[in-house]
C-alpha cells in the first residue's frame, strides 16, 4: 500500500490534477468489467475526473470477496482485486493520453469493509465509499460489527492515502430532504469524528450531502443552496461529495435534465469538492454511454459558465438562505444533545440507542440484531492485531522520493 501511494503521488505530479474544482465524478455499472473500462476511458475524454464502479447488487452482504475478473454483474460490477486491477490500469492509460490523472472509486461497506479496503490499497484506487452507518441503516448490517469494521477499514484507507465518500445522501431517500436536513449534519460531524479518529486527514473525509428537496417545494433551489452551504463552512477543508437529485426524478428526461442543472449549479455556487454526474435516464433505464455523454456536457457548460461563482455569492445577514442554514446547524446540535442525554442499557451506548429506535433514515436497527452480528466477538484481555500497530505507526512508509 505504501509503494501504491508514492505511485499515485508520481503520477499525479506527471499527469496533473484536473484544473477545475469540483472534480467531476461518473459512475459505470453494465456489470461486464470489460465494457466498464471501456465507458471509463470514454468518460474521462469527455470530462469526467473521477470513475465509480457501483457493485453489483447484493455483494455488500456477501462475507467473502469474490475473485478474478468478472462478466456477469446485477446493476453493477463486483469488487474483486482483479476487477480493481484492470480498472486502474485502463485509467493509467487514458491518465497518460490526456494528461490528467484520473481517480478511481469502488466500495468499501457492508459485511467485507475491511477485506476491500485493504485490495483498494494494493491496487491504487484513490477513493472508496466508507460511511459509518450506511451498512447499518440500508443493509441491515449488526451495528456493532459495522462501527468495528468501518474503523479498521478507515486506517486502511488512512495509511493509503485513499479519500472516503460517505454516504449521507442515502438518508434523504428514506426521509425528507427538508425535514431530515438536520439528520445529514449531525452524520456529517459523525463521519468526521469516527474517521480523525481512525487517522484519516481533512483532506481524506468526502463527506456526502445531496440535492434531494422535492422540486415542488416553494424555494427548494434556495434551501438547497442554504444546505450546501451549510456543509461548505461546517467543513472548510474537507472535499466533500455533491450528489445529485434521484427520488424526484420523474421519468420526464427534460425536467431531469433540467433539475441536473439546477443542481450543477448550485455546486458551483457553494463551492463543492466533488460533483457526481446526474442523470436525466435516473429511475428510467440504466443510462447508456450517450446518456453520460449528455450529462457530462451539462455539467462542463455550468462549471465553464459559472467559473468560480463563490467569489461573487454571499447571501445577506439575516437572509433566507443564512437563516435556514442556522434553524438546520440548530436542530443538529439539539439532536446530538438529546442523543447524549439519554441513558443507554448495559453493554450499550447513547448512539448506538439512537440508531435502533430510527433517529437515521427512519430505520431501526438494535445492536443487538443485524446480519453478521455472529462476526462480533469481546476482546480478551491482553488482546493484540499486530496490523492495526502498524497503521497506527507514526508516517506510513519509506519517506517519499
Amino acid at each position: 500500500m505504501d509503494q501504491q501511494r508514492r505511485a499515485r503521488e508520481r503520477l499525479i505530479k506527471r499527469h496533473g490534477d484536473p484544473v477545475q474544482r469540483p472534480w467531476i465524478y461518473l459512475i459505470v455499472a453494465t456489470g461486464d468489467i470489460y465494457e466498464d473500462m471501456e465507458q471509463a476511458k470514454a468518460a474521462a475524454r469527455d470530462g469526467a475526473d473521477i470513475i465509480a464502479v457501483i457493485r453489483s447488487t447484493g455483494q455488500s452482504l456477501l462475507d467473502y470477496v469474490p475473485e478474478g475478473a468478472t462478466r456477469e454483474g446485477f446493476a453493477g460490477t463486483y469488487a474483486t482485486q482483479e476487477n480493481f486491477r484492470l480498472m486502474r490500469g485502463a485509467l493509467d492509460e487514458v491518465s497518460a493520453e490526456l494528461g490528467r490523472y484520473i481517480r478511481l472509486t469502488n466500495y468499501a461497506s457492508g459485511l467485507c469493509m475491511p477485506e476491500i479496503a485493504a485490495l483498494a490499497g494494493m491496487e491504487r484506487l484513490d477513493m472508496m465509499l466508507n460511511d459509518s452507518m450506511y451498512g447499518i441503516l440500508f443493509r441491515d448490517i449488526n451495528p456493532i460489527r459495522t462501527f468495528v469494521d468501518q474503523r479498521f477499514s478507515r486506517q486502511v484507507h488512512a495509511r493509503a492515502g485513499i479519500i472516503i465518500n460517505t454516504g449521507e445522501d442515502n438518508y434523504l431517500t428514506t426521509a425528507d430532504a427538508v425535514d431530515a436536513a438536520h439528520t445529514v449534519t449531525v452524520s456529517q460531524l459523525m463521519n468526521e469524528f469516527f474517521g480523525k479518529e481512525a487517522g484519516l486527514e481533512n483532506w481524506q473525509l468526502g463527506l456526502g450531502h445531496a440535492f434531494e428537496i422535492n422540486p415542488e417545494v416553494p424555494e427548494s433551489f434556495r434551501l438547497e443552496l442554504a444546505h450546501a452551504l451549510l456543509a461548505r463552512q461546517l467543513f472548510p477543508d474537507a472535499p466533500l461529495k455533491w450528489m445529485p437529485p434521484t427520488k424526484h426524478m420523474t421519468g420526464d428526461i427534460f425536467k431531469g435534465y433540467l433539475l441536473d442543472g439546477f443542481f450543477n449549479l448550485a455546486g458551483a455556487m457553494t463551492g463543492q469538492s466533488i460533483l457526481l454526474v446526474g442523470m436525466m435516464t435516473e429511475a428510467v433505464v440504466t443510462p447508456f454511454l450517450s446518456d453520460r455523454g449528455l450529462a457530462l456536457s451539462n455539467v462542463r457548460y455550468v462549471l465553464k459558465a459559472a467559473g468560480n461563482f463563490t467569489e461573487d455569492f454571499s447571501p445577506p445577514p439575516n437572509g433566507f438562505i443564512q437563516n435556514r442554514s442556522r434553524e438546520v446547524l440548530g436542530e443538529a446540535v439539539d439532536l446530538l444533545d438529546h442523543i447524549t442525554s439519554q441513558d443507554a442499557p448495559a453493554g450499550s451506548t447513547p448512539l448506538l440507542e439512537a440508531i435502533a429506535i430510527g433517529t437515521f433514515g427512519h430505520m431501526k436497527r438494535p445492536a443487538t440484531a443485524g446480519k453478521g452480528l455472529e462476526g462480533v466477538a469481546i476482546k480478551a484481555e491482553g488482546y493484540c492485531n499486530p496490523a492495526i500497530d502498524l497503521l497506527e505507526a507514526d508516517g506510513w512508509g519509506v519517506p517519499h522520493e
